[in-house]
């Protein structure tokens, strides 16, 4: 047997090694495992208040309608932003940011990550922070990976850039073509309790169009229902909710992390 043969062989017993712990992460997807043994992953707060927070935005459709709404009922959010619709609507990242809001990033064109190599995570995370960065002034520290999943290279990228991954503990299913904001407000007050973290959605950027429409018709009775229960509502940087698991981000030009898998335990998983 020849030393190439050798370690090729070695190489394809490996791989599902390497696959698997890529792919661990994907445990955090299950939201009642994640809200009781990930609480930090889940975005858990003081009792006594609920932070909302929207994905897939910026879009200047949608999300100015949103922004109104807040206004009128005094509540500031976290907006988890997509790195190119940031750039593509720099006036409407600053409109937010202006309003008080809170400016996470989503990724640059959500792709699931769980299919994506170190190096592509990498770029992806750092494009979408230094987009928004740019635009705003300030480097954001929050990310919510699309579709909520989780890597390894996800949790490391987002390490080294400074970036504390942050999911939800209730949703209002507002992506899909049935919802309706009748639908939307009972699947989020169904989960919603104390200290926990709200994922709507202001834009129909990767979901069924003008699904937005319905998360806007539901998000004032979204806020009476947290008002009755005695929850104050807003942003994760209000919430009792710490990022000091983020380092300091480093500069967009030092080197991407070397193409094979690291390993060693998410900081964020606690």
């Amino acid at each position: 047997m020849t030393a190439r043969h050798i370690l090729r062989t070695a190489a394809l017993a490996a791989l599902p090694v390497l696959v698997a712990a890529h792919a661990a992460p994907v445990v955090s997807t299950l939201g009642p495992l994640r809200n009781r043994a990930m609480p930090r992953l889940s975005g858990r707060g003081r009792p006594d208040h609920v932070a909302l927070t929207f994905d897939d935005g910026p879009d200047a459709r949608s999300t100015p309608r949103f922004l109104r709404l807040l206004a009128e009922r005094e509540v500031r959010a976290t907006f988890f932003l997509l790195g190119d619709e940031a750039r593509r609507c720099p006036d409407l990242v600053r409109e937010i940011a202006a309003a008080g809001h809170e400016i996470g990033v989503h990724g640059w064109l959500h792709r699931p990550l769980l299919l994506r190599g170190p190096r592509v995570t990498y770029d992806d995370l750092a494009r979408a922070r230094d987009t928004v960065a740019a635009v705003t002034g300030r480097p954001p520290t929050l990310f919510r990976p699309p579709y909520g999943v989780m890597s390894t290279s996800a949790h490391l990228a987002a390490h080294r850039l400074g970036l504390t991954p942050v999911l939800w503990t209730c949703w209002g299913e507002d992506w899909t073509a049935r919802a309706t904001p009748e639908s939307i407000h009972r699947v989020v007050a169904a989960d919603l309790d104390g200290g926990g973290t709200i994922l709507l959605h202001d834009s129909d950027r990767t979901s069924a169009p003008e699904s937005w429409r319905a998360t806007l018709g539901a998000l004032p009775r979204i806020l009476d229902t947290c008002a009755s229960r005695g929850y104050q509502v807003g942003r994760l940087c209000d919430h009792g909710w710490r990022d000091d698991t983020a380092r300091p981000p480093r500069t967009r030009e030092h080197p991407g992390p070397p193409d094979r898998l690291q390993f060693g335990r998410p900081s964020t998983l606690s």
